[in-house]
């Protein structure tokens, strides 16, 4: 049985690229190339793909929240293809039910993999960048306060975190305290400031 993918890429030339290599794999069948995250979003609602590749570079987090709300959809898989996969990145990834991430120079085969890999329902997440993110040496956050964290450094307000993360304003505040508390902090700004020297977030 093939696997239908659609793919995300705001670059004409990278998604043409990029489709015509998947397309390559002989059980595998490009049913959209999307060049906007309205438009992909959209997509994915209606058509439900089995796979969503979104390439990107790695830094942008209104890619990672359009790749964490399509993960959310019943049997659509999410495999981000980043040119830079840093620590936040990766971690957000891992905790926000993204299935799986690649760097963009990894091999052809490695993409087919990965591509099956998620499609089965399995996680593909490089080992050496998972470990980098989720060990944070001498860090006193659990993952889901790490996530909230950054969140809260991208300027996102506790009601659109909730939101993201389908949890009560209540709950989302209580795990700031609960940050506020750990770090030793005066407030949540500055936690941030001490999640940010020590290079945690």
């Amino acid at each position: 049985m093939g696997i239908d993918v659609a793919i995300f890429d705001d670059l004409h030339l990278s998604r043409l690229a990029l489709t015509t290599l998947i397309e390559q794999c002989d059980d595998v069948t490009v049913v959209g190339s999307l060049e906007s995250k309205p438009a992909a979003l959209e997509f994915a609602e209606l058509r439900r793909p089995d796979v969503m590749v979104i390439s990107f570079d790695g830094r942008e987090n209104e890619t990672i929240e359009f790749a964490e709300k399509i993960a959310t959809l019943p049997a659509c898989r999410t495999l981000l293809l980043a040119t830079e996969c840093p620590r936040p990145v990766v971690r957000r990834a891992f905790t926000g039910g993204i299935d799986g991430i690649l760097r963009r120079n990894d091999s052809t085969q490695r993409l087919f993999e990965a591509i099956h890999a998620v499609h089965k329902g399995e996680r593909v997440f490089d080992a050496e960048l998972t470990v980098a993110a989720l060990v944070n040496e001498g860090c006193p956050l659990t993952l889901r306060q790490l996530s909230i964290l950054e969140q809260l450094s991208c300027g996102d307000t506790v009601g659109e975190i909730a939101a993201r993360l389908c949890l009560s304003e209540g709950t989302v505040r209580n795990y700031i305290s609960s940050m506020v508390a750990k770090l030793g902090a005066r407030n949540r700004i500055d936690a941030l400031r001490i999640a940010r020297d020590a290079y945690w977030i």
